[in-house]
């Protein structure tokens, strides 16, 4: 509960302090070894890489108008801030001096370092062609742990409620991702420059802007819809823990595809040597 003593901003950091210490514990990055495991991490991330944008696209239809006939929104300076995000997230630099969405440059990495692109695609294929959400996370190549974690981001984000959306995106996206990042550029050292290098600058670009920008905007997004308002910082506070536990989740069941991919290979490997 929070108390006058304890402003609801800092209460919401200590409340959910504890998920984002085991996220940043999380035996994931230590089973991210060889390119291998690697591939099989990107395979089920560049989900979330995709459900970010959605998730930035709701705050932004929260945030600006988007709508014809254009009206000014209440707050200029959230306005602001917002579309600050928007331009790096959907058109940032990329390598060789073009333009490209962080969605669509993780696609250019994958293809890179050899990831299998064909479960995000084909999700993607079905989205096009209308189906449902839930059809398209219920294909049979999207890795194990994708389809809940993908399913509480798109609750959130069609919430309607904006205050939930922004500590989604603030306490859930851009105050952990630097932290769960650096662990995973320190692995990239080891490997192959050439087929690692779009990866690689993919994941110092979010290093960077989310430590330096948008996290201190995103936050102060927070701010500046909860007030002083204590239903609405609860609100903010649980969202925050429900996506943070989510992500957990989601690194458990990727550790699992890891361990898996590795029997799988080292059975194959013992079928070779037979032949």
């Amino acid at each position: 509960m929070h108390t006058e003593a304890t402003p609801p901003r800092s209460q919401l950091v200590v409340n959910t302090r504890p998920y984002v210490e085991r996220l940043m514990r999380h035996p994931l990055y230590d089973g991210l070894r060889d390119e291998l495991s690697l591939r099989v991490f990107m395979r089920s991330h560049v989900f979330a890489v995709w459900d970010f944008q959605s998730l930035l696209t709701a705050l932004q239809r929260c945030m600006t108008c988007v709508e014809v006939p254009w009206l000014p929104t209440a707050d200029p300076t959230a306005r602001r801030l917002v579309n600050e995000i928007v331009l790096d997230e959907e058109s940032d630099t990329a390598p060789g001096g073009t333009f490209l969405s962080h969605f669509e440059l993780y696609l250019q990495a994958m293809q890179d370092c050899g990831a299998d692109t064909t479960p995000i695609r084909g999700f993607l294929s079905d989205l096009r062609q209308g189906h449902s959400l839930g059809e398209a996370l219920a294909r049979d190549d999207v890795p194990r742990g994708v389809a809940s974690f993908v399913s509480r981001t798109l609750a959130v984000a069609e919430s309607g409620a904006p205050h939930r959306v922004a500590a989604a995106f603030a306490y859930g996206r851009e105050e952990v991702i630097p932290g769960m990042f650096r662990r995973i550029v320190d692995r990239l050292a080891d490997f192959a420059p050439g087929r690692w290098s779009t990866f690689q600058y993919y994941l110092e670009r979010h290093i960077g802007k989310d430590a330096e920008q948008h996290a201190p905007w995103a936050k102060d997004l927070v701010a500046r819809l909860c007030g002083t308002n204590a239903a609405l910082w609860a609100a903010a506070e649980e969202t925050a823990r429900l996506v943070l536990e989510a992500r957990l989740r989601l690194w458990d069941e990727t550790v699992d595809l890891l361990h898996a991919e590795r029997r799988r290979h080292a059975g194959q490997h013992l079928s070779d040597l037979r032949l």
